[in-house]
């Protein structure tokens, strides 16, 4: 079960001005279910995108860095789940070139101006013809709320789509930013298997949205971790359709663009966050932050060798407060001048360790109640600067539990 997470209620999604979306059933995988997701962007939109970093990458994740990289206004995306389109070499390119080409001739756009995206299994062939097929049942759907049901569409081993959704006040207008996401496992964003696509009706300069994006990803998807695997198809997108009326923002650092940034990023987390309150078999949201570094290297890199830790996952799953190995995961993040004597460990607000040895008021008892909660926050304490002047980072992840495992052995029956 999604750990506090529940499915978007549609009225909460703000249609975005410019985007519409249109669903389809098209049998990629799985017979009768929503599988195909087609988003029209009205002409003069911008887009830019942050894609994995691993070299094994899939199909459209190939298309869609060398399209974005080609300069052509992108006019339409094209999203399938139930297969991967990785591992497929030569054929794969064919296949996603195939399904664009025949999208763009029905929407009367170039080919070039359509993005591919998909999610599922590796290593087998896209079923080309069957997405083709699907592609007019997509169009006739097209229309500006359609954003629940494309959170549906776009899910593979998710339980729950997710989506989100924000306004605020630009320059006098009412400015949105509405995005989904999807991803329950093979989730280390490296900029989860994870897609996400947020828009906004804002007036941007369009030269700012791949800063945008890359800080957005930054600040959410890259901070959060399931199993601690990449995927060969990670992508997150973010689309401006300049259609809100507000003053068109030049510079991010202005009180405008901060606005904005400020709401993208909160989207772009609540996606984020989404998906790992729904990992596969999780029982547990944990918040892992970690304090008082010189660098925000160095806390991102001990806030991930706790979070990928197998040992101290499993031991949130059983509500073990064995955290030596928390101090463990410290220790072998890769500081090599660490001075284990400055370190304090809390969970939530008891203070598990002080200055690397057990605080001397410390309870396991007090250890136990927190980590029967379904939420909790590890916080670390390196002490590596002084006061308030060091660095710091946040990662989200889950636990790992016996349902993880099952849910991945059978992925593929």
């Amino acid at each position: 079960m999604p750990v506090n997470l529940s499915a978007p209620n549609p009225q909460d999604l703000h249609p975005v001005a410019g985007v519409e979306i249109g669903i389809a059933m098209a049998g990629v995988r799985k017979a009768n279910r929503r599988d195909l997701t087609v988003f029209r962007l009205a002409e003069g939109s911008s887009v830019a995108g942050v894609f994995t970093l691993n070299r094994f990458c899939a199909a459209p994740v190939q298309l869609c860095r060398e399209r974005l990289a080609g300069g052509q206004p992108v006019r339409a995306m094209l999203i399938n789940t139930g297969n991967a389109n990785a591992g497929t070499g030569e054929d794969g390119l064919a296949r996603a070139r195939s399904t664009c080409e025949a999208l763009a001739r029905q929407l009367g756009v170039a080919p070039e101006q359509v993005l591919p995206f998909s999610t599922g299994v590796i290593m087998e062939p896209l079923p080309a013809e069957r997405i083709e097929a699907g592609l007019p049942a997509a169009i006739a759907d097209l229309r500006e709320d359609n954003w629940a049901l494309a959170a549906e569409a776009i899910m593979t081993t998710d339980t729950l789509p997710k989506a989100a959704s924000r306004q605020v006040q630009i320059g006098g207008r009412t400015v949105t930013v509405t995005g989904i996401s999807k991803g329950a496992g093979m989730i280390r964003p490296n900029m989860a298997t994870m897609l996400g696509f947020v828009a906004t009706d804002a007036a941007i300069a369009p030269q700012l949205l791949q800063e945008l994006v890359r800080e957005a990803a930054d600040r959410s998807f890259n901070r959060i971790t399931i199993d601690g695997d990449t995927s060969t198809n990670d992508s997150f997108v973010l689309v401006a359709t300049h259609q809100a009326g507000n003053p068109r923002i030049e510079q991010l650092e202005s009180p405008e663009g901060a606005l904005l940034r400020d709401a993208v990023i909160a989207v772009s987390q609540q996606l984020a966050q989404a998906i790992v309150r729904d990992g596969e078999g999780a029982t547990k949201f944990i918040t892992v932050r970690v304090d008082g570094g010189r660098t925000k290297d160095e806390c991102r890199r001990v806030a991930y060798a706790i979070a990928h830790s197998p040992l101290v996952k499993t031991a949130f799953f059983a509500s073990d407060p064995n955290l030596g190995r928390i101090l463990a995961a410290v220790g072998y993040a890769g500081i090599e001048d660490l001075d284990q004597t400055r370190i304090d460990l809390y969970l939530d607000e008891v203070h598990v360790a002080r200055n690397g040895g057990r605080h001397p008021d410390y309870q396991e008892a007090d250890g136990q109640r927190v980590m029967k909660q379904s939420e909790i926050t590890v916080r670390v304490e390196l002490g590596r600067a002084s006061g308030n002047d060091g660095a710091h980072a946040t990662v989200w992840t889950c636990d790992l539990s016996h349902d993880y495992v099952s849910i991945n052995a059978d992925y593929r029956s």
